[in-house]
C-alpha cells in the first residue's frame, strides 16, 4: 500500500466480529493489489467502523447473505479508493492497469503480475499472451504474426496504460494498480527530511 491513512464507515448494524473480516477479504482485492513503489509504510492503515445507526436487524456472522450488498459495495468503495491512491502516486502522470489471467490461483497470478518468469509460479510458455492497450504484442508463447508497434507506443504514451498477461495454466486471476515512477518522484522524496 503506499503510505496511507483509509478511514471508511457505515452505519450498518454490524459487530466487530464480521467487519473485520469482511475488511480483510476485500482489503486483499483492493489496496493489497495496488502499488507505487513497491514498498509498504508503518503507517499503512484500513479502517472499517460501523456506527451502527441503520435500522436494520443486527448481522452476526460475515457469512449472512444479507451482506452480498454490503460486500459488493465495501468492494467498490476499497478499489476505488485503492486506485486513487495509485493514481495520485508522488509524481505519477500514468496510471497503469496490469492483467494476468489463466494462473493456477488468484495469489498465484498476483504474484505473477511482478515479474512473468521470476515470481516462482507455473506459466505455460506456449500459451502465454500478453496485450498492452488490448493490442495483443504475444501470443501462444511467440510474437503475434504481423505486430506493429505503433499502436501499441502510442497506447504507452497516454495517461492510462492497461497490460494483460494470461499465462495459460488455469482460472486463478488478478488485477494490480499502479503508477509510474517519474522525476517528479525523485523530487518529492528526496525534499523528505528525517
Amino acid at each position: 500500500m503506499a503510505t496511507m491513512l483509509a478511514y471508511i464507515f457505515t452505519d450498518a448494524v454490524l459487530p466487530a466480529a464480521v467487519l473485520q473480516p469482511l475488511l480483510a477479504a476485500s482489503v486483499d482485492r483492493s489496496f493489497n493489489c495496488m502499488t507505487v513503489d513497491g514498498d509498504t509504510s508503518t503507517s499503512d492503515t484500513v479502517l472499517l467502523c460501523a456506527t451502527q445507526q441503520a435500522p436494520h436487524r443486527p448481522v452476526a456472522s460475515p457469512g449472512d447473505r444479507r451482506l452480498r450488498g454490503f460486500r459488493r459495495a465495501l468492494d467498490a468503495v476499497t478499489v476505488d479508493l485503492a486506485q486513487q491512491v495509485a493514481r495520485d502516486g508522488e509524481g505519477a502522470q500514468k496510471f497503469v492497469t496490469i492483467e494476468v489471467t489463466g494462473a493456477a490461483t488468484f495469489r498465484a497470478a498476483r504474484r505473477i503480475v511482478m515479474a512473468v518468469g521470476k515470481a516462482g509460479e507455473k506459466i505455460a510458455p506456449g500459451r502465454l499472451a500478453i496485450a498492452i492497450g488490448r493490442l495483443p504484442i504475444l501470443a501462444g508463447g511467440g510474437p503475434v504474426p504481423g505486430y506493429d508497434e505503433t499502436p501499441v507506443a502510442e497506447h504507452m504514451k497516454g495517461r492510462e496504460i492497461t497490460i494483460a498477461v494470461d499465462v495459460g495454466v488455469g482460472g486463478g486471476k488478478a488485477t494490480v494498480w499502479t503508477c509510474d515512477l517519474t522525476h517528479g518522484y525523485i523530487d518529492i522524496n528526496a525534499s523528505y527530511r528525517s
